[in-house]
C-alpha cells in the first residue's frame, strides 16, 4: 500500500464517522460545516485564479459562499422564512450582482481583467456555496434533526461517489487502456471510468435490501440503481471539471490542507455535481 493511499485511509477513518454524526444531527451544525467547507474551497478556487492573473472579489466572494448554506437551512426550517425566500431571492441575487459590478468599477480597471474577476467571483459562490447546499435540501426538505432516514438519504450519494472513485482508481490500475480525458487528467482511463460506474451500481442493493428498509425509506431497487448509475457518471464529470481548473492553473492539487487528498476542492470535486443531481432525482421520485 503506497503512502498516499495510507494517508487517505487514515483521514477517512477519522472523517467519515464525524461526517455521519453531523449529517444525522443535521440543523445548524451541518449548515455551519457546509459554510466552512465553502469558505475553504472558495479560497482555493481564488488561489487558482490568481495563478493565472485573475483577482476576484475575495471578501465578497468568501462571505457570500459562507452565507449560502445557513440561509438555505433557515429557509428549510421555517415555513415563513421559506415563503420570504421564494419571494425575495431574485431581488437579493440582482442586488448582489449589482454590488459585485460596482466593486469591479471601483477596484478593477480595464487592464486588471474585470470581466474574469467578476466571472470567477460569481462562479465561486455558485460552485462552492450553492451546489453543496443541496445537501441540506436532501436532509431537511421533509425530515427533522437527529433522523436516521435523513442521514442515510444523504449518505447514499456520498457512498456511491466514494465507491465509484475507489473502483475507478483500482480499475484503471488493473485494466489500463485508453485515456479518458488525456488533456485534462492523464491518469484516468476509460476502463477506470467503467469500473467506477460498476462500483457505484453495486452500492444500490446494499441500501435497498439492508439500510433503507431499517430506517423507513421506501424506495425500489430500480430507482436506486438509476440514481447510482447517474451519480457514478456525473461524479466523474465533476472530478474532471475541477481537474480542468487545476490544469489551467498548472497545479496538481488545489491545496495541501487534507492529508492524502489535497484541498477541499479536490475532496469535494465529484460531490459538487453529485449532491444537486441526487437532490433532483430524489425530488422527482418523491423521496424528499
Amino acid at each position: 500500500m503506497d503512502s498516499d493511499l495510507i494517508r487517505r485511509v487514515g483521514f477517512a477513518v477519522v472523517a467519515i464517522p464525524l461526517a455521519f454524526l453531523l449529517v444525522w444531527y443535521g440543523g445548524v451544525p451541518l449548515a455551519l460545516l457546509l459554510a466552512t467547507a465553502a469558505v475553504l474551497a472558495t479560497g482555493e478556487l481564488f488561489a487558482l485564479a490568481r495563478r493565472v492573473d485573475i483577482r476576484p472579489a475575495a471578501g465578497l466572494g468568501l462571505l457570500s459562499a459562507a452565507a449560502v448554506a445557513p440561509l438555505t437551512y433557515v429557509a428549510l426550517a421555517s415555513p415563513r422564512a421559506s415563503e420570504l425566500a421564494a419571494a425575495a431571492w431574485p431581488f437579493a441575487a440582482a442586488l448582489w450582482l449589482l454590488g459585485l459590478l460596482t466593486w469591479a468599477l471601483a477596484a478593477r480597471p480595464p487592464g486588471a481583467r474585470p470581466l474574469e474577476a467578476v466571472g470567477v467571483t460569481t462562479f465561486a459562490v455558485a460552485y462552492t456555496g450553492a451546489l453543496p447546499a443541496f445537501l441540506l435540501v436532501i436532509r431537511h426538505a421533509q425530515l427533522p434533526q437527529r433522523n436516521w432516514a435523513g442521514a442515510w438519504l444523504v449518505f447514499f450519494p456520498l457512498v456511491v461517489t466514494w465507491v465509484c472513485d475507489t473502483a475507478a482508481m483500482f480499475g484503471g490500475r488493473v485494466f489500463g487502456g485508453p485515456k479518458l480525458a488525456p488533456t485534462i487528467s492523464p491518469g484516468k482511463t476509460r476502463s477506470g471510468a467503467i469500473a467506477g460506474v460498476v462500483g457505484g451500481l453495486a452500492v444500490a442493493p446494499l441500501f435497498c435490501w439492508v439500510i433503507f428498509p431499517r430506517v423507513g425509506v421506501e424506495v425500489s431497487g430500480w430507482q436506486l440503481l438509476a440514481i447510482a448509475g447517474v451519480l457514478s457518471m456525473v461524479g466523474q464529470a465533476g472530478d474532471l471539471a475541477e481537474s480542468l481548473f487545476k490544469r489551467q492553473a498548472g497545479v496538481k492539487d488545489s491545496s495541501n490542507l487534507i492529508p492524502g487528498h489535497g484541498g477541499v476542492l479536490d475532496r469535494l470535486d465529484s460531490l459538487y455535481f453529485v449532491i444537486p443531481v441526487a437532490a433532483a432525482m430524489y425530488r422527482a421520485m418523491g423521496l424528499i
